[in-house]
Formats: C-alpha cells, structure tokens, sequence
C-alpha cells in the first residue's frame, strides 16, 4: 500500500527555520517527479518546490526562492523541504507530492500545518 507521510510542521516565528519530511512506503521516488504544494485558509492549493523527474533540476515558487530547499534522499525514500526565513505568509497546510507520467501515478501525503506567528 503506498503511503506520503508528512512530518516537521508547527508554530513558529517569522524569521525562524521549519525542515519538513515526507517518507514514502510502498513505491520508491524513482522515476517519480517529487513536490511540496500548500493551501493557505481561503486559498487554493499553490506548488511551491519540485524536483524533476527527467533531469533532476529543483524548481521553486517565486515567493520561495532563496528561503526554501527541496531535497530527496533516496536511501531513506524521503523528500524534504526546509524553509528558511519564514514569513506570516508562509502559514499553510504543506503536502507532499509524488507523481509520474507512464503509468500515471499521483500521490500525496495528509498535509502538514505551518502556522508562522509575529
């Protein structure tokens, strides 16, 4: 049975660092395309990092880019997102994504709260 499973949320403040885990069971991330999306109350669910599954580039969210890391480790079958800097903006439900083309396969985790306070 195949399972995301997020890890890593909670209450911070801006300016401080959260290092979120998705562990994967039941498939391994090869040949899957692997990402973190978040919905923000009142929001619709955004992508904000993705590795690629063709050449392995990591692509970031504009509102992302420089404060956040995508990463997989492969040996332990889990994919991490750490953030840095955090803002009042960065409050969400993160989830976990894993997905392939042939066959098609889309999976995701139960998500996540990050919930950024002043």
């Amino acid at each position: 049975e195949v399972h995301l499973v997020e890890s890593g949320g909670g209450l911070v403040q801006t300016g401080d660092s959260l290092r979120l885990s998705c562990r994967a069971s039941g498939f391994t991330f090869d040949d899957y395309g692997t990402a973190w999306f978040r919905q923000a109350p009142g929001k619709e669910r955004e992508g904000v990092a993705c590795i690629s599954s063709s050449n392995g580039r990591t692509y970031y969210a504009d509102s992302v880019k420089g404060r956040f890391t995508i990463s997989e480790d492969n040996a332990e079958n889990t994919l991490y997102l750490q953030m840095n800097s955090l803002r009042l903006e960065d409050t969400a439900v993160y989830y976990c994504n894993a997905h392939r083309v042939l066959p098609p396969r889309d999976y995701w985790g139960q998500g996540t709260q990050v919930t950024v306070s002043s």
